[in-house]
């Protein structure tokens, strides 16, 4: 009884996680207009060489038990993609959309896939770094009372959402900087970003500091008001945090 009770706790859990999914999409599509598509999303393979249990010694020596280990690799077809699941794959990135009808299309078809975010054009920017660094320059920027817009939080890196920029202002900010770390990403037009609830294979996809409930479309900052910290908190990062995987 209670395995039976189990896997309908679980199966109600994932019912609601690919619920939540579309829920997202559609509102980032329709109520906040950032274009959006589904990532490649993971895939679980199976090891059955990997970790033996003995259960019993007999006559005959050791009877053991092969437990296949289930590991989530990205859907696709490249055996070592350094971003597995949050990426654009099928469809491409210029697929992205604000159609309400397309959104709920792709994610009842696909209800497990990651959302993201096309950045640039009309629709957010980001930088992103290490999640230690990420959590330093936070505590920087509130330091100085500078009003934030959403953060976005994987285990491994932090994207601080800013206003829509293009590559030749970011050349600027950053020219005039005495270096920048390999750590920092910047993503811009042609870029993309993992929304939550996603899951990619570094792990849950999140918010650190959500959108106002309510907000008609969230709030973003200039990319000039954060850059700063940004590059002080990687810079100073021990390490420097350059993985990519978000």
């Amino acid at each position: 009884m209670r395995e039976i009770l189990g896997r309908r706790r679980r199966l109600r859990f994932r019912r609601g996680a690919r619920t939540a999914r579309l829920d997202a999409a559609v509102t980032f599509a329709v109520a906040w207009n950032w274009p959006v598509l589904p990532g490649a999303g993971l895939r679980t393979t199976t090891r059955t060489a990997a970790g033996l249990k003995v259960l019993s010694r007999t006559a005959a020596g050791l009877r053991v038990l092969f437990r296949p280990d289930a590991e989530p690799v990205c859907s696709c077809p490249d055996p070592d993609c350094v971003v597995p699941g949050a990426h654009p794959y099928d469809p491409g990135l210029l697929a992205a959309t604000t159609d309400e009808r397309m959104v709920r299309w792709w994610w009842t078809g696909r209800p497990d896939a990651p959302v993201l975010l096309a950045t640039g054009g009309g629709a957010p920017c980001a930088v992103s770094l290490p999640a230690s660094a990420g959590a330093r320059a936070l505590a920087a920027l509130d330091a100085t009372g500078m009003r934030l817009g959403p953060v976005i939080a994987t285990p491994t890196r932090w994207s601080i959402l800013v206003a829509p920029y293009d590559l030749e202002r970011l050349g600027e900010l950053l020219y005039a900087k005495d270096s920048v770390p390999s750590s920092l990403r910047f993503h811009s037009e042609g870029g993309y970003l993992p929304l939550p609830p996603s899951t990619a294979g570094s792990g849950r996809v999140r918010w650190e500091r959500a959108p106002l409930a309510g907000s008609a479309r969230p709030w973003l900052p200039d990319v000039e008001a954060v850059v700063d910290a940004l590059v002080e908190a990687s810079t100073s990062t021990p390490g420097g945090g350059s993985r990519l995987a978000y």
